[in-house]
This record gives C-alpha cells, structure tokens and sequence, in this order.
C-alpha cells in the first residue's frame, strides 16, 4: 500500500470546512500556529478559507474574516510563508472575479471551485478566469452520491477539454463505503484520462479515513484532510491519519499532534463536529447532514430514535 502512496500531496481544510463548525471564528494566533504546524509537518495545502464575497452573501457582518480572505489581511497574519502552499475554495454564484488578484500579486496559490452537477458549466468558467491569473485549479463536484451517471458522464466530456488541473470526488454526506469510492475513481479515471484527482471525504459512516486511503492507493493525488478532523457536521478525514500513514518521508506529524495538543483539544470542547449518532442517521440515509445540525443545536440533540423515524416515516416528518 504504502509506496503507492508517495504520489500524494494533503490539503488540509482545518480553517475552510471547520470554519462551517464555529462560523469561521478562529483567531489570528490560531491560524498562524496552524500554517507553522503544517508547514512543519510537510503538508502540502493548507485551505486557509473560502474568497467569496461578502456582498454576495447573506450574514456576512457575523462571519470570521476566513469566510473572504482578503490579501491584504493574508500577508500581515503569514508574513513568512513556507513551502506549505496557500488554496482557497469559491461557490459559484458567491465569488466576484474582480475580488481575485493575479497569482503573481496573492497569497494563495491553488483555487478550488465547488458546484453541483447543474453549474459544471459556470464552475468551468470560473476555473478558466483563475488559470488564466496564474492559479492552480481544482473542480469539487458535491453531493456525488445524488448525481445520475448519465448527468456525470455528460459533464466529465466538457471537464475533461477544460484547463483544470484536479477533478474532486466530494463524498459531501459521508454516505460512501470503500465500495462506491472504488467504483467512482475508476468512473473518474476513465472519462477523466487527462486529469489529476482528488478525494474529500466525510466521517458520518466512520469511514472517511479508509475511503481516502482506498483512493490514494487507487492513484488519487490530493487528499483532503482536518487537522483532527475538524469539518462540518461528521467532519473529515484526519490530517494526523494521513500524515502518519502516506509513505513519505517529509510528513512528520509531531507538529500536528503539538496543534491539537494546544488548540484543537481546547476547541473541541467549546464546538462539536465529529462522528455523532444523528450524524450516522443522515450519512446512512444519503442525505445533507442539515437536519441533524439543527437537532445538534436543539434541546433534543440526543434523541435519535424520534430523529431516524422522522427522516425514515414520510407521515410523520409531514406533520
């Protein structure tokens, strides 16, 4: 398994998928200490947040300043970036070009476009503007599990004539076993034969760890990753994992494990993410996680049994 591996690079998500954990709410000192423990921990990407607009978005006044990066305020948090290179997500439909300085000019380095199926098309174009300013390129389809095979195979023939440079397979329900990751690379492998790809998985079913290493050993070459798998609802795959497991010799995951130690530990008990039983309810139902975070954030946060009959009983979730 292992010297399949050494072709793959992390991209650690800590700041960008966690921040839908605490509405982006880190401190400057926490990101710093971040980026060094990653920097020193060979990992390749750190997801430092999304370049959306504030002005595309409803309740942007509450948000961390994670939520739209601004260059300016980039450089003054890392004046001395390492060799860990900088990526940021955008969502179609929330990100003005005109917010995204030339490469040569930015901190950031790649750029990763999330659509669903229906906007490939607007995704591809955004792609093309951030290629043609120098930046590195990935395209995250999401909610994969929903998508019909002919739907896919119509988009991966435009995909695979555009410029970018990685194509994600984003299990964004955490409802994928080892089985379905198999199938989909080789899916992704076959009408993609000219593209890098890259893997984003989700913990709900416990498993987001397997099914990024299934694909790493299946010649996937980004893995997307948390440090302590912190991420929206079930969270990610865990950076320390990885770093501990891909046979390279540049990870080393002492750093990682000092990030937890004095950040992440402390954190986790202010803010919940993680594999929780509502969690496993939505990842084994194949659905978006968001009912269960609403049920997180109420007084009946444990009482699973009402939330799976709801979610399972078409009558009683009409009531």
């Amino acid at each position: 398994m292992h010297s399949k591996t050494s072709h793959c690079k992390i991209v650690d998500c800590t700041i960008r998928d966690g921040g839908l954990v605490n509405n982006w709410d880190f401190s400057v000192e926490f990101v710093q200490h971040l980026y060094n423990s990653l920097n020193e921990a060979g990992v390749d990407y750190m997801e430092i947040g999304y370049k959306n607009s504030p002005k595309l978005l409803k309740g942007a006044d509450s948000a961390g300043p994670w939520r739209f990066l601004n260059d300016d305020f980039l450089r003054k948090v890392l004046p001395n970036k390492g060799n860990t290179k900088l990526s940021a997500l955008v969502d179609i439909g929330r990100v003005d070009e005109n917010d995204i300085l030339p490469r040569s000019e930015s901190m950031i380095d790649l750029i990763r476009v999330a659509c669903y199926i229906q906007d490939v098309d607007k995704a591809l174009e955004l792609v093309q503007t951030f290629h043609d300013r120098g930046y590195e390129t990935t395209l995250n389809i999401m909610a994969l599990s929903n998508v019909m095979e002919n739907q896919l195979v119509e988009a991966f023939e435009r995909i695979n004539e555009s410029v970018v440079d990685v194509v994600y397979i984003v299990d964004s329900y955490g409802s994928l076993k080892p089985s379905d990751v198999e199938y989909l690379v080789d899916k992704f492998r076959q009408h993609l034969p000219n593209k890098r790809l890259g893997v984003h998985a989700h913990n709900n079913l416990q498993l987001a760890f397997a099914n990024t290493l299934l694909a790493a050993g299946k010649g996937v070459e980004l893995l997307d990753a948390s440090v302590y798998g912190m991420g929206r609802a079930a969270g990610n795959c865990n950076t320390e994992l990885l770093v501990s497991e891909l046979q390279n010799t540049k990870y080393n995951v002492r750093p990682v494990l000092d990030m937890i130690e004095k950040y992440m530990i402390p954190l986790r008990e202010k803010e919940e993410w993680g594999y929780i039983i509502p969690y496993m309810i939505t990842g084994i139902l194949d659905e978006h996680p968001r009912s269960a975070m609403a049920l997180r954030a109420s007084e009946k946060k444990d009482k699973a049994v009402d939330f799976y009959d709801q979610l399972t009983t078409p009558e009683i979730s009409s009531k």
